[in-house]
């Protein structure tokens, strides 16, 4: 983190637990007092648990610990960050979904359904404010990124970070507020003609052929 923030002129980083609800208070209080000027929340705390549900019995664990990170922290800190955002000209939220929250992987299943779940509330916010107040709300939908969150997760078609921050940057601009990085594209419209297939191919599966 050290590293990264010389990079950025005048950047400045918190550290921060988002699940503790102390920290997060703290964090806010800071940001109020030194950064009164906010006008961009991105919400990028992510956890993922690799595991098949039919095999394990900690589900429940790695489902709370997901949704916590993954969801609930991230609607305490919009909410205790709205305020301020609502006192700029202009502001914008970003969440950070994945392409799981339209087809869950069989090897990320309540990682999944966090993401689902931040889906379902990132377009339900959107609305909710865009009656009331210029915030525009954005989500990222990238597929798996070639990060250290991900160098766990086996698969030969991950994407730069660079690739997702160029797309995200050149759809926030044009307000395309559901950005769909890369191949996410492709599977969404997938996704659209038919949830089952989808589903299938998200997890290896082919489709079985059905004969009359």
């Amino acid at each position: 983190m050290e590293s990264a923030i010389k990079e950025i002129e005048n950047g400045h980083y918190i550290q921060c637990d988002v699940t503790d609800e102390i920290q997060v208070e703290e964090l806010v209080q800071k940001i109020k007092k030194d950064f009164g000027n906010l006008n961009v929340l991105m919400n990028n705390a992510g956890q993922a648990f690799i595991y098949k549900l039919a095999e394990t019995e900690n589900a429940y664990f790695n489902a709370k610990s997901e949704i916590v990170t993954n969801y609930l922290s991230i609607v305490s800190l919009t909410e205790k960050l709205l305020p301020l955002l609502k006192q700029q000209p202009e502001a914008a939220i970003i969440n950070v979904s994945s392409i799981v929250a339209f087809a869950p992987s069989l090897s990320l299943p309540t990682y999944s359904a966090s993401k689902a779940a931040l889906h379902s509330y990132t377009k339900i916010l959107r609305l909710a404010l865009s009656q009331t107040t210029k915030i525009k709300v954005f989500e990222v939908m990238p597929p798996l990124v070639d990060t250290e969150f991900a160098k766990d997760i086996p698969s030969d078609k991950k994407i730069s970070p660079l690739a997702v921050a160029t797309e995200l940057m050149n759809d926030f601009e044009s307000d395309h507020f559901e950005i769909r990085v890369g191949s996410v594209k492709e599977f969404y419209n997938h996704f659209l003609n038919s949830p089952e297939i989808a589903l299938l191919s998200m997890n290896g599966i082919k489709n079985p052929v059905v004969s009359n």
